[in-house]
Order: C-alpha cells, then structure tokens, then sequence
C-alpha cells in the first residue's frame, strides 16, 4: 500500500471549473471530488496525480482560505512524472502555456514547465525530492 501524501498544494481559482478542466485535459490530472455551492462555485476539488493530490476552489466564497489568499501571488507547484517529453506534448497539444521546454538539469532531472489559465506555474519533471532524482 502506498503511502498517503502529507502535502496537498491547495489553489483558488476566479474560474475553477474551467482550471479543473485545464489541469485534466492538458496536465493529466484525475477529477476525484468536486463539491459545488448552489450558486455553482467550487467549494472544495480535488484533483489526482500518480500519489499525489491538489485541492483548489472558487475564489471569492469569502471563507478563511479564500480572505487569507486575497493578496497572494501565483502559486508554484511541482509533479513528478514518469515521461517529461510524452507530458509535454500532451500540454502543448491542450493549449498550455509553455514556459520552459524538456530541458535536463544538472540534478539529473528532466523538467519543463508550464502556466496555466490563471497564472499559476506548474513544473513537470523526473525530480523526486528525497528519491535521489
């Protein structure tokens, strides 16, 4: 059995149905929960990645996440994936915005990277904290 995660990158989105389908289609991301407010805002997502997990929601439902988050920039998030090249192609050929193209680094990873819909970056790559790359 795998061991469950301890960080969850967590993000608010002005559209968060449309980045749910971003992160999906483009990302390869799993839809494995969406709880939606009656006025159809995103209460709570969260969306799957090999063992990984990233919740996102709706910004401006005025709880405490969403007050805290008011003034904060873009957030940053890294994946670790098994084919740097193939997910590329898969996000090029959604429409994301590419930052960086596959480009091995000198800790013996291979990464790219990416912007979404909002201004997020979101990096792919071969990199495993902890795993000796």
């Amino acid at each position: 059995m795998a061991e469950i995660p301890t960080v969850y990158p967590t993000l608010l989105y002005r559209d968060a149905k449309a980045a749910v389908r971003q992160l999906c289609s483009a990302f390869g991301f799993t839809e494995d929960v969406v709880y939606a407010g009656e006025d159809g805002t995103v209460l709570h997502a969260e969306l799957s990645h090999g063992n990984g997990t990233v919740m996102l929601g709706s910004k401006g439902s005025g709880g405490v996440f969403d007050t805290a988050m008011a003034s904060a920039g873009p957030a940053a998030v890294y994946v670790v994936v098994a084919d740097a090249d193939e997910h590329f192609r898969r996000a090029r050929e959604a429409g994301a915005e590419i930052l960086m193209e596959p480009t091995d680094q000198e800790y013996g990873s291979r990464d790219y990277m990416a912007r979404d819909a909002e201004g997020n970056v979101w990096s792919f790559g071969t990199y495993a904290p902890g795993q000796g790359g």
